[in-house]
């Protein structure tokens, strides 16, 4: 790694870090660091599922289908991403929660990247 340029694994990095590859959890020296931003390459086994249901979001997300079958519970509304492409967007303020109907890798975009901010 160099001041500024990192190559690296998204499956193999993420497993490092709850699945996080880039945010302002990266050491300040490493090209990942950002408090604009936060990336993750999420790998859930079928089943798998947010326990509780996050209020209070303070980040807009995009979440990425890559492979698999997921599905995102919003206020009010379900949405099934089953094929390679399909997206949600959803805006600060917007309570959510997930399974994976299927085994399924998910990209997640969140901004900002918030110090000190945590779900259950």
């Amino acid at each position: 790694m160099s001041d500024s340029v990192y190559v690296g694994n998204a499956g193999k990095d993420a497993a490092l870090d709850r699945g996080w590859l880039l945010g302002h959890f990266k050491s300040a020296d490493d090209p990942r660091h950002s408090t604009d931003i936060e990336i993750k390459w999420g790998v859930h086994p079928r089943g798998d599922e947010r326990m509780h249901w996050v209020n209070g979001e303070v980040r807009t997300a995009l979440l990425v289908l890559v492979s698999g079958r997921f599905r995102v519970e919003l206020p009010g509304r379900s949405v099934l991403l089953k094929e390679q492409g399909d997206y949600v967007v959803w805006g600060r303020g917007v309570g959510h929660s997930w399974c994976a109907e299927e085994e399924s890798v998910v990209l997640t975009v969140r901004w900002p990247s918030v110090p000190g901010y945590a779900t259950p």
